[in-house]
């Protein structure tokens, strides 16, 4: 029993060594305390015995620019035993003098956690050619007949793009819906290297320079900043709409949208690019948008031109034909569609006629934003009641006036709906079933007799006191002619 209990134990403590053995050996070595300006700064990951299959991003240094990546692998065979060793280097080159700090760290390595506590790095002036020869933290000095720290030369290649704000009218009526979209082009042709500069910042300032003020915004809300393909003049451009809006003024005048700056990271070329070193810089440049003038003009005269809605506009109903008894509700929608300002729709005109009866509708909208352009469609239902037999036309019943731009005329929508009401009349019927209130709600608590019985005593008495007075005033007037 105690023999096989040794045996265990050895067992695990072979498989417990076996694993220390086969565990990573891995070391984070960290360049000097102290470099140049044109010299390089190296975090270096060795792993012993195994090959490196991942790894991290190496952590940012303030102040200094990651400069690239380089791998190196070497084996050792010391009387008959091999070893192995595969290292990782990432060069960062210092933006300028001044001392800065390395903070702690953590690298994943093939999967497992490493840490370093970090480095203070003092930048001093520019080393000499001869100093950075042999330098410790240049393990690539003269590699195919030059040195890997001297600093590149960029050139800025010539860009063919620009950033525009567009819109799709330049004259409008009052209420009508004009697009304003901001989009930067590239052509197809251009070499030079983009990328966005915080766009979301950059929009905020400019909708607060752009925007009418005294507009309703309908917006297209891009999330994404997505590549399009557009033809202008026969020539491919790609496009990337960053906004877009239908705007409908409220008055007329002029909306004026200035010159508009927007700013992109283009990148300058190394001259004479290298395997390890950086072969792009990243700089700034700011393109300018021409200015826009809206004219915003007025409807022409008509009673309702401040109230009617503007755009092209249907009537859409949900039914055509119905027969329906004297008294029996039914629904009726009467919807508007179109391209316009569909929040700003409001309810048709009820015109006055007799035996039809009806409340405030209820209200629905859908609004589409796309195209260029803001199209939907609202739906009032109403719920209506007919007391007389006979042969209704809708049309005579309810109306929509609105303007529309592309004729230049106000237009008229009416219903088309026929309503066949059959059975016996029930105009009195609704009489009775309708509360008057006042005066005729007391009628039923108050007595039906001329005069209540607790106000005679004070109508006779009222009635004798006139008769005395009379009687006095012609005594008076007897005594006065003799």
């Amino acid at each position: 029993m105690i023999k096989t209990l040794a045996q265990f134990i050895f067992v695990c403590g072979l498989i417990l060594f076996s694993g220390l053995a086969i565990a990573q050996d891995v070391q984070i070595e960290l360049g000097p305390g102290e470099i140049g300006l044109n010299e390089t700064f190296t975090i270096k990951v060795t792993l012993s015995n195994e090959k490196i299959k991942s790894y991290d991003q190496f952590p940012e240094i303030p102040g200094f620019q990651k400069q690239g990546i380089s791998q190196s692998s070497s084996m050792n065979l010391i009387n008959g035993q091999m070893s192995s060793s595969n290292s990782i280097i990432q060069y960062y080159k210092p933006s300028r003098k001044g001392e800065f700090t390395l903070p702690s760290f953590e690298l994943a390595i093939n999967g497992q956690a490493y840490s370093s506590t970090g480095k203070k790095i003092t930048v001093g002036d520019a080393a000499s050619a001869n100093s950075r020869s042999g330098s410790a933290t240049d393990p690539f000095a003269d590699f195919f007949g030059r040195s890997a720290v001297e600093d590149p030369e960029y050139v800025e290649l010539e860009d063919d793009a620009f950033f525009s704000v567009s819109v799709d009218k330049e004259e409008i009526y009052q209420g009508e819906g004009f697009d304003l979209s901001l989009a930067f082009y590239i052509s197809e042709s251009n070499q030079a290297q983009f990328n966005f500069h915080e766009p979301g910042r950059q929009l905020d300032d400019i909708l607060k320079k752009i925007k009418p003020k005294n507009a309703w915004e309908e917006n297209f809300n891009i999330s994404n900043i997505d590549p399009e393909q557009v033809t202008i003049n026969g020539k491919r451009w790609t496009k990337f709409k960053v906004y877009e809006a239908t705007f409908f003024p409220f008055s007329e005048g002029e909306i004026a949208i200035p010159r508009i700056p927007w700013e992109m990271i283009k990148y300058k070329i190394a001259k004479n690019p290298s395997f390890f070193g950086a072969n792009r810089q990243e700089d700034f440049k700011t393109f300018y948008s021409n200015p826009k003038t809206i004219k915003v003009k007025p409807l022409p005269p008509h009673p309702l031109k401040n109230e009617v809605s503007v755009g092209q506009f249907q009537i859409r109903e949900n039914i055509t034909t119905i027969e329906v008894e004297t008294g029996q509700g039914f629904d009726y929608n009467f919807g508007i569609s179109g391209v316009g300002n569909i929040n700003a729709v409001s309810a048709p005109k009820r015109l006055s006629t007799a035996n039809l009866n009806t409340y405030d509708p209820n209200v629905r909208q859908q609004i589409n934003r796309g195209y260029g352009r803001v199209s939907g469609i609202k739906e009032f239902n109403y719920y209506i009641t007919i007391n007389e037999a006979g042969e209704i036309d809708l049309e005579n019943n309810f109306e929509w006036i609105y303007f529309d731009p592309e004729r230049e005329v106000y237009d008229t929508l009416r219903p088309k709906a026929k309503i066949t009401v059959v059975g016996e009349s029930k105009v009195n019927q609704a009489i009775s079933s309708q509360r008057l209130g006042g005066l005729y709600d007391r009628i039923s608590t108050e007595d039906n007799r001329f005069l209540n019985e607790k106000y005679k005593y004070y109508f006779t008495v009222s009635i004798n006191v006139l008769l005395l007075l009379a009687v006095a005033l012609l005594a008076v007037l007897i005594i006065r002619k003799k």
